[in-house]
């Protein structure tokens, strides 16, 4: 008599966690999957990002709705029933800090790559950081367990942890200093005092990654590109000023050679990709040597490394021009006199 009690004392607590299980399944098998289709149509631009979200979860919830349920409806004694509940809770609390962790981060993500130049992973590494320890005061505070103390301690364990991660809070505060003060971006084209150069791929909460042009990545502390000398060529704009040195010979009719010089870079400017179309180039005449009159041709190109085929481009095609035109590019030559014995 006592075993068939208490057999029925627990078919309750095990009906309700067999539904929490079988509506978790149904719901993600049927609900879940119209709630992707309806989002795939929604012009909204952090859909999928909502949706990889929420993967697995309401099903879980589902689950653990269930287990509550039957904590509720068990012969457990009160202790061990409180004990359980606040665990479920905890657990319950835990899933939605990950999820609201997930979305704002994702969400940061999302905002970083629409603004030119802001750098995603450390804005999202410090919101999920900055949520997951919100969550974990919040879920303490649920389960009973005084935040007060615990803040206090970490207030004043903080200068022994600042000491301990000093080399780590640097390089955190150097790459938000970074960031803010615009100095480098994501994308910009920098030449460090080292002679190292590239592209801006990441500034993260410890350094730095440039992606050389050969496409090797170089990683830089950001304390020491925050304290670093280097030349941004993507600020203020991105379009920077091409300047061809040369020299043309004594004979030469100057007045000619700079329309002629004039007309291919225009030509260079309109027809090159990487040229600045309404840019107009301009020659200027710099000094006599020995064998030649130097002159200096400005161009301008889009960007830094538009530089090299705009180059090649208006030196084939300039000494083309030249040979038609009967002008001389001279080289040095040196006259010897032997004297006689």
């Amino acid at each position: 008599m006592n075993q068939s009690l208490t057999l029925v004392r627990w078919i309750i607590p095990v009906a309700s966690i067999l539904m929490g299980w079988f509506f978790g399944i149904i719901f993600e098998k049927v609900f879940f999957t119209r709630f992707k289709k309806f989002t795939a149509r929604m012009p909204f631009p952090g859909n999928e990002l909502v949706v990889e979200s929420l993967q697995k979860l309401p099903s879980l919830w589902l689950f653990l709705a269930g287990l509550y349920g039957a904590i509720l409806a068990s012969p457990f004694t009160l202790p061990v029933s409180g004990i359980l509940q606040k665990a479920l809770t905890a657990t319950f609390l835990y899933t939605v800090t990950l999820l609201v962790a997930r979305l704002a981060a994702g969400f940061v993500t999302l905002y970083s790559q629409r603004v030119e130049g802001l750098s995603a992973s450390l804005f999202s590494n410090l919101t999920r950081i900055l949520v997951l320890l919100l969550g974990i005061l919040i879920i303490l505070q649920a389960m009973g367990i005084s935040i007060t103390p615990i803040l206090a301690t970490l207030g004043i364990g903080g200068l022994a942890v600042a000491l301990a991660f000093q080399d780590t809070l640097a390089n955190l505060f150097s790459g938000l200093y970074l960031i803010i003060s615009g100095q480098v971006r994501t994308g910009d084209y920098v030449k460090l005092e080292s002679d190292q150069e590239g592209y801006i791929t990441d500034i993260n909460w410890r350094n730095t990654t440039i992606r050389e042009v050969p496409n090797n990545i170089i990683v830089v502390p950001n304390t020491k590109l925050a304290s670093a000398i280097f030349k941004n060529y993507h600020l203020p704009t991105k379009e920077i000023t091409l300047q061809i040195t040369f020299g043309v010979g004594y004979d030469s009719n100057l007045e000619q050679v700079e329309q002629v010089t004039v007309a291919v870079a225009k030509e260079v400017m309109q027809t090159v990709p990487g040229g600045v179309p309404e840019f107009q180039p301009f020659v200027r005449y710099q000094s006599f040597e020995d064998y030649r009159i130097n002159l200096i041709v400005c161009l301008r190109v889009n960007e830094f490394l538009d530089q090299h085929i705009i180059r090649h481009e208006f030196i084939k095609r300039l000494h083309k021009r030249y040979q038609e035109e009967g002008i001389e590019i001279p080289f040095p030559s040196r006259n010897v006199y032997m004297k006689d014995k």
